[in-house]
């Protein structure tokens, strides 16, 4: 079977790509877990009247959103190059 000349190139990008694809879940799954802690910081601050606690897990949530969004971002980009 005769492969072009690219194909190593080929290869090398799809390893690459799925690669990426799991340092994304990898992200995913920590931006989610961030996400619960901030619910369960956020829900106890509410609880004990401490809006420190409340603000933080907003923060975190917050936080959580943006590496989600990124991570989007970066799947589209994967999904162009593909």
């Amino acid at each position: 079977m005769n492969y072009p000349i690219a194909w190593p190139y080929i290869q090398d990008v799809r390893k690459q790509n799925l690669q990426g694809a799991a340092m994304s879940l990898e992200k995913r799954v920590k931006a989610t877990a961030k996400n619960i802690e901030g619910k369960i910081q956020e829900a106890v601050g509410e609880l004990t009247g401490d809006p420190l606690a409340k603000e933080e897990g907003k923060a975190k949530q917050t936080e959580a959103a943006v590496s989600h969004t990124i991570e989007d971002v970066k799947d589209e980009v994967r999904k162009k190059l593909d």
